[in-house]
Order: structure tokens, then C-alpha cells, then sequence
């Protein structure tokens, strides 16, 4: 199995000084991580419809075999809900060929108040050109089911696995030729990813793309699972205290609730006369 290792995002100051050299420009970043990681997860086309000079520019960054997993815009997720969709999916799916050989997987990651759909479901894969490597994050249990595994393995797309950001891990279960996890656990050590890695590998997969939490230990966690699938001992810096859990993990929701989009507070209604 090929395994694809990288992480949620490039561009961190805090990972100066560990991943990246002391002072490295912020325009440097992606060239410096695409030397010693093999992908990246790209989170920042969820909030907004990226333009083909943007992944131009990344391409231009980078070497080889270098790929780009690219989040689907919140309009298509979150707004309409894989409804309707048909236009902004296919503006973005073009956008994305820019990445040519470089695209790797789209991730559509769901509201986590969207229920089971799987009539919606089906007629959205339909959407997808052949060869599109799609996987899918459901975030409400009901999703997990033979029904939607049935759906997705029809179109070869990849159920979403790994640890979130809150609650239990997502069910690991193989619906298409490759494997997409998102290891977004606060802090892991050696032997919660030889864990993860022995599960990956007992998957019929041909390929797994797995992307780590961007915190600061993120890279190094990356690095260590790739180390262990090449038969090697890392050696991972020390395990974050509690309070630096807790801390990091308060960090994360005020960051998400910055980027949440405002409620819409209630319209009005007249009083009759």
C-alpha cells in the first residue's frame, strides 16, 4: 500500500524553529514542507472558492509527486447541503485541474447537523467525473451505514476515517480504491500511531492519504507515522502535558468559532393591529 502522509495546512509561524528554519518567509513555507512531506491537506478553499493563480502558484512551489488534497467550498457542503450543487462543483472541479498531476483527493466534510441522505448522496456523486478521487466526511452518525457504504462504493468514493476533533474516532471501512483519515487528535504518541498505521494496513486499499492536525507537534507527527511505515523507531518530542492539552484545545475552538459563519438573527414579524 502507498501510503501519503502530510498535514492540515503549510503556512505556520508557530512551526518555525522546528519543522521549518528560524525565519523562514511565510512565501517559503510550502517549498521547505513539500521537501520532507509528501501532501497537504488545503483547508482554506472550504471558506472561499479558490482562484486558478492561487494553485499556479502552489504548483510552482513544489516538486515530483507532490500532491494537493483540496477541502470542497462550504457552499457546496454546508450552504447547499450536496443540493442543487451542480454549477459551483464544476466551476471548483475545474479550478482544481489547475493542481494537474499534483490533485490529489477532494474532501467534502458535512455539517455535523446533516442527516442521512442517501438519495441526496447518490445523485451528487453523480456530479463527479470519472477518476475524480472523492471521500467524504459525515459528521452525524446516522450516515454510517451498509446503505451509504453501498452508495459510495458504487462510485469508488472514500468513506472519511480517523480521530475528529471532538467525540469518538469515525468508523474505518474501505468503499473505494484508496483510504482518507484526518488524525486530528490533540496529542498521539509512538504507540497510538503504530496503532493507526496496523489498521491502515489491513485495509484492501491501493493507496491511504493520511493528514495530521496542523498544531505546533503536527509535522512531527506526520513525519513519525511515515518513519514507522518505513519500518523506522521515530522518536517523537514529549507528550503535551494536560494543561497544554486543555490549552491547545481551547485555542482550536476560538479559532473555529472566528471562522463560523454569523447566525442570521430572526426576521421580525408585525404585530396585527
Amino acid at each position: 500500500m502507498d501510503l501519503v502522509v502530510g498535514t492540515s495546512g503549510f503556512s505556520y509561524p508557530e512551526w518555525r524553529g522546528s519543522f521549518y528554519p528560524e525565519g523562514l518567509a511565510a512565501e517559503d513555507m510550502l517549498r521547505s514542507y513539500s521537501e520532507r512531506l509528501p501532501s497537504v491537506e488545503i483547508n482554506n478553499t472550504f471558506y472561499r472558492m479558490p482562484q486558478p493563480a492561487l494553485l499556479e502558484g502552489w504548483n510552482n512551489k513544489v516538486q515530483g509527486d507532490f500532491s494537493f488534497a483540496l477541502k470542497a467550498p462550504r457552499s457546496i457542503t454546508h450552504i447547499a447541503r450536496l443540493k442543487g450543487a451542480a454549477d459551483p462543483v464544476a466551476h471548483f472541479l475545474k479550478v482544481a485541474g489547475t493542481l494537474g498531476s499534483r490533485l490529489g483527493p477532494i474532501l467534502f466534510q458535512l455539517p455535523p447537523f446533516f442527516r442521512k441522505d442517501a438519495g441526496v448522496l447518490r445523485e451528487f456523486l453523480t456530479l463527479l467525473p470519472a477518476g475524480t478521487k472523492a471521500a467524504f466526511e459525515f459528521r452525524h452518525p446516522s450516515w454510517f451505514d451498509d446503505e451509504v457504504a453501498g452508495v459510495l462504493s458504487d462510485k469508488q468514493a472514500a468513506l472519511v476515517a480517523g480521530d475528529p476533533d471532538e467525540g469518538e474516532p469515525l468508523p474505518l471501512m474501505a468503499t473505494g480504491p484508496f483510504g482518507y483519515l484526518r488524525l486530528r487528535a490533540v496529542s498521539y504518541d509512538v504507540a497510538g500511531l503504530s496503532a493507526w498505521l496496523h489498521r491502515i494496513a489491513a485495509q484492501p486499499w491501493q493507496q491511504a492519504f493520511v493528514y495530521l492536525k496542523h498544531e505546533v507537534l503536527g509535522p512531527a507527527y506526520a513525519q513519525s507515522l511515515q518513519a514507522l511505515h518505513r519500518g523506522e523507531t521515530p522518536v517523537l518530542p514529549a507528550p503535551m502535558t494536560d494543561t497544554e492539552v486543555a490549552a491547545t484545545a481551547e485555542r482550536i475552538k476560538k479559532k473555529a468559532a472566528k471562522r463560523a459563519p454569523a447566525k442570521r438573527a430572526p426576521a421580525k414579524t408585525k404585530k396585527s393591529k
